[in-house]
């Protein structure tokens, strides 16, 4: 089922977000830092994922979801790549018995198609495994890109109505909504990026409207359950409006 958009309606917030999205940036020169090779900052990162998953699990956090990585990364080095591929098989065969334990359902966005055989069916398997847990939805974009995903959309909602590709004044938001990647999730109340960039970098551009956008040093292998406070803390202090005044959120409270 489509989420309403946050530039059609005005969703219900409240103190804690319903919905994290976290680049997690950092591990290469977190390692760089100890003069380890990049990897090791990688394979570090793994254990940032475990406590930031149980600590927006026991914090009431509903969907969290993890940019992994994305489209552009296949620019890194080959080693680096196969790397992280080889990562994310192990992580898949090691930790899905975890999620089942913690109750949470696994999601994986992107286009999957560039994986190989062998890690299409462990997301796959991961999955169908999950499906019937409801206490988070974790979801893990892995060769994701909001660019490729507005795309994608468009495509299949074309492919679904033909009558469209003559009449686009037809289209409008709440059609194309129902095709995208996250269509089952709300749009992120907060977003998190790790490692002191400032920028989006391609996650989400659909969804991250009107997402209050916090940024922090702190490389994401050092990532853990009191940033995520701090993160949280920092949210509470935001007046979230969405296209209204503080005047009118005042007459309402």
């Amino acid at each position: 089922m489509s989420q309403s958009s946050s530039t059609l309606a005005v969703p219900t917030t409240g103190p804690t977000p319903r919905h994290v999205a976290i680049i997690m940036d950092g591990n290469g020169r977190w390692a760089t830092q100890r003069h380890l090779p990049r990897t090791a900052g990688h394979i570090r990162g793994v254990q940032a994922v475990r406590r930031v998953v149980e600590a927006c699990g026991r914090r009431g956090v509903e969907y969290l979801t993890l940019f992994a990585f994305s489209s552009e990364n296949w620019r890194r080095p080959a080693q680096e790549v196969s790397l992280l591929m080889r990562l994310f098989v192990r992580t898949l065969e090691k930790e899905v018995g975890r999620l089942v334990e913690q109750g949470v359902r696994l999601r994986v966005v992107g286009d999957l198609s560039a994986f190989d055989e062998k890690l299409r069916r462990l997301i796959l398997a991961a999955e169908e495994r999950t499906a019937d847990q409801s206490a988070l939805t974790l979801t893990i974009a892995a060769n994701y890109g909001g660019r490729w995903d507005i795309l994608q959309a468009i495509r299949a909602l074309w492919a679904a109505h033909p009558e469209l590709i003559s009449q686009p004044d037809k289209m409008d938001e709440a059609m194309l909504e129902p095709w995208l990647a996250m269509a089952y999730a709300p749009e992120p109340d907060l977003f998190i990026r790790t490692g002191g960039e400032q920028r989006i970098s391609n996650f989400l551009i659909w969804q991250l409207a009107y997402t209050e956008l916090y940024f922090t040093d702190c490389y994401w292998p050092d990532f853990k359950a009191q940033d995520i406070d701090a993160a949280f803390a920092w949210y509470r202090g935001r007046e979230r409006r969405f296209g209204r005044t503080s005047a009118q959120l005042a007459a309402r409270s």
